[in-house]
């Protein structure tokens, strides 16, 4: 389905980004804009807009007298929403979802130490109202209003660390939490104790309790961690 709004070249985009990082074409295939054209049935004009896209995620790079090529997978864009996106939707998920999970692992203790110390009395109270709504959406397959309050509550915490490259990576995080539900490595209710858990972290940056506020994320983080063992090993 191609998104809202993105027109011909969305429609490419949403066809062979999936089937680049998917594998369909590996590291060295070449791809020639008039036959791409004629396949999707779009002008050159669109394809060359969408092989600027897939430029700037440096899955391909364009040479004269050569055409598209898919470039190494160590060479991608991996923070790239959309790349990240169409990895979680392909056979390469459970190790996509590890890694992220892992990156995750590495730096929201952290920054929620720094939020403790940083965050405002409105990002307190957000944070406090995300953690309300978690609770809110926990039982009766809510899934869809849990997923909603769990970004923001990472969100916001990312951006009250103060550390704009952190605050960056709220939507890699968005990502992964997405991708875990929409992708059902989940389970049908969201782990009580993991609910919890936020419920005291909000509470712990209120507090500017730091090391809490750190020791409580990796508590989230290894949780995480342990559902995909169960779930997509």
């Amino acid at each position: 389905m191609t998104t809202p709004g993105r027109g011909l070249h969305g429609h490419v985009l949403d066809t062979l980004g999936p089937a680049i990082t998917g594998g369909a074409y590996p590291p060295g295939s070449v791809l020639r804009t008039d036959e791409l054209a004629g396949r999707f049935d779009v002008s050159r004009s669109v394809m060359r807009e969408a092989v600027r896209v897939l430029e700037s995620m440096h899955l391909v790079e364009s040479r004269r007298r050569v055409g598209v090529t898919v470039r190494p997978k160590a060479e991608w864009n991996v923070y790239d929403p959309q790349v990240i996106r169409w990895r979680l939707a392909g056979a390469d998920r459970p190790h996509q979802l590890r890694s992220l999970t892992v990156l995750r692992s590495a730096i929201e203790p952290v920054a929620a130490g720094l939020a403790a110390r940083h965050a405002t009395a409105d990002q307190c109270a957000e944070l406090t109202a995300c953690a309300l709504g978690m609770v809110a959406h926990s039982r009766g397959h809510e899934l869809e209003g849990y997923l909603f309050h769990d970004i923001a509550f990472h969100r916001v915490i990312l951006t009250a660390s103060g550390n704009e490259m952190f605050a960056r990576l709220g939507d890699v995080v968005a990502e992964v939490l997405t991708g875990r539900t929409e992708h059902e490595v989940m389970f049908e209710d969201p782990d009580p104790a993991a609910v919890t858990l936020h419920v005291q972290l909000a509470e712990a940056i209120r507090e500017r309790d730091a090391p809490r506020a750190e020791q409580l994320t990796r508590d989230i983080t290894v949780g995480a961690l342990q559902e995909l063992d169960i779930l997509a090993p």
